[in-house]
């Protein structure tokens, strides 16, 4: 009768965690659908004036009112292609509207390329670069520019192509945008030449807004929720040393980002993907990060001012990075680009696993053979301590019998139980935690490897072997969950560590497989595939050292 009820606890209590991922699916879908008053309407949103940044010095007269006329499909834009990403400009404002990864399918059920920024329904993720002025505001996200081309195309043997856009304030201001798009790259230069024929001198700055709301891109890993916010190079100690700051959109909806410093940079950061504002190093910038008063959220960089003469121009040059989060590039592109692959407080030792598996992967060609021979080559590094772990779990079997002796004898009295045990242990020169250390041992290497699988977009969509076509993602037949399990079953019988065990702990170890086979149907492929190469090798040095226990006089057959 109480095995019964333990093993109906043990499905309820597994019944119940699946039951709330099922709820936090539901709530991930929600975040990312247009509220009611706008979805109500025909329109895309359109900022308002609160949304646009302020020029240095300008009140609130100075800022572009809000223009609600929509820019039409197909007529106001400019589409772009290169080998790495698709993309379409809006005349109105110049912003980058969409923005799709050619080598990145969305997900495995819709191989289009993953739309990194997007303007459709529900999703909003759109880039927009201008230039300010307390004077007017020569070039903003509602100024409409010309262009002497709708199509661009980076053709064979060209390193880039540059979308060349142009407008005209009534004060008469004229700003030329370039947009560069360069071949094998996600980034985008961007040029703003300010040609000032006003008849007098205008304080011009250039910004750059990342706009858009919580939605979620692309497959999402069902066991574990991911970051998606802003990321900040922040400096510190008075500009001595910059660090890295994630802030969740709730934080910056209780408390807007607003700092001055010079240098750093902005990102919209989401699983495996960032769209990141990279203005000049060397200049004073103003950051701000806002909810949005129309709809979502807003990233803003204002930069320096600078004062151009009548008759006079000039040029004002950012970046912006749009693409996935790749280890060995991203610290090239921006300082401190890199450390938006967060593995949290494992970093140190998660970077180095994903170098040796890398490693792995360039010599193999496949992601999930490099997770098999990173396994083998953690468990030979740490046999030593694993040969101590079975020796310790072949002891156990051994002095089983009279710890079973010594149950019968002291019945419920524990004091007297525990003491003779202790004695029994100390006579014998026995350690009954020695087979804790390598388990303790191998957990953070665990921890991070879910971290790396969890994180490393090379991973994303990696195949390995027949069914398994994304190692990313959960097996979806459940064959490795259950390989597992069996494993780690046959794994207890060899060890022998139950037959010391009180009947309670021995029915909470008999769980243990199907709880564990259970919540693997959650983790990612390539995890259990690591931890079902650990088991298999556990399970034969296991046989390997009990084999030796045996030549020793402490197997299985010596009482």
């Amino acid at each position: 009768m109480e095995n019964r009820r333990f093993i109906l606890i043990c499905v309820f209590g597994v019944l119940l965690f699946f039951v709330y991922q099922a709820w936090q699916q539901d709530q991930a879908q929600l975040a990312g659908e247009l509220p009611p008053e706008l979805a109500a309407e025909s329109e895309l949103p359109q900022e308002s004036a609160d949304d646009l940044p302020q020029a240095p010095g300008a009140d609130e007269s100075a800022a572009p009112q809000e223009d609600a006329a929509p820019v039409a499909d197909g007529d106001g834009e400019i589409r772009v292609n290169t080998d790495t990403v698709r993309a379409r400009i809006s005349l109105r404002g110049g912003d980058i509207r969409h923005l799709a990864l050619l080598d990145y399918p969305e997900s495995e059920a819709r191989p289009d390329p993953l739309p990194i920024l997007d303007d459709s329904r529900p999703k909003w993720s759109v880039v927009q670069s201008g230039v300010l002025a307390p004077q007017g505001n020569p070039a903003t996200q509602q100024s409409i520019y010309r262009s002497e081309q709708r199509q661009y195309r980076l053709r064979e043997g060209e390193e880039s192509v540059t979308v060349t856009l142009e407008t005209e304030s009534d004060t008469g201001v004229r700003v030329i945008k370039r947009l560069r798009f360069h071949r094998g790259s996600y980034v985008i230069d961007v040029a703003h030449e300010v040609i000032n024929n006003s008849g007098a001198s205008i304080d011009a700055s250039p910004f750059t807004q990342l706009w858009r709301n919580d939605h979620t891109l692309g497959d999402q890993p069902p066991f574990a929720p991911t970051f998606t916010g802003y990321g900040f190079y922040e400096a510190r100690d008075g500009g001595s040393r910059y660090g890295f700051e994630k802030i969740d959109f709730d934080d910056v909806a209780d408390e807007p980002l607003q700092v001055q410093q010079n240098g750093g940079w902005l990102a919209m950061m989401q699983h495996y993907f960032i769209v990141a504002a990279l203005p000049p190093q060397d200049e004073a910038l103003r950051f701000t990060a806002k909810p949005s008063s129309r709809w979502g959220y807003l990233g803003q960089i204002v930069g320096s001012t600078e004062t151009v003469p009548d008759g006079a121009s000039a040029t004002f040059e950012s970046r912006v990075f749009a693409g996935p989060k790749l280890q060995k590039e991203l610290d090239d592109i921006a300082p401190g680009l890199g450390l938006t692959i967060d593995y949290g407080i494992l970093t140190p030792l998660s970077a180095p696993l994903f170098w040796v598996l890398d490693l792995l992967h360039s010599l193999l060609g496949n992601w999930g053979w490099a997770i098999v021979a990173l396994t083998l080559l953690v468990k030979m590094a740490m046999y030593k301590l694993s040969e101590a772990q079975f020796r310790s779990f072949g002891k156990m079997r051994h002095f089983g019998p009279r710890i079973q002796e010594l149950r019968e004898r002291y019945g419920d009295d524990r004091q007297k139980l525990n003491q003779a045990m202790m004695d029994l242990y100390k006579k014998e020169g026995f350690n009954p935690l020695g087979g804790c250390l390598p388990m303790l041992v191998q957990f953070p290497v665990f921890i991070a490897l879910y971290w790396v699988l969890l994180e490393s977009v090379e991973l994303r969509q990696a195949p390995f072997i027949g069914w398994i076509t994304n190692l990313s993602t959960p097996d979806p037949y459940y064959v490795l969950p259950v390989l597992f399990g069996g494993s780690m079953w046959l794994q207890q019988k060899l060890s022998g560590q139950m037959a010391t065990m009180e009947p309670m702990q021995q029915r909470i170890m008999m769980a243990m497989p199907i709880m564990l086979t259970a919540f693997f149907t959650l983790f990612p492929a390539g995890l259990v595939l690591y931890w079902f190469v650990s088991n298999l090798v556990s399970i034969a040095q296991q046989y390997f050292i009990n084999r030796k226990l045996d030549r020793e006089g402490l197997g299985r057959k010596k009482a």
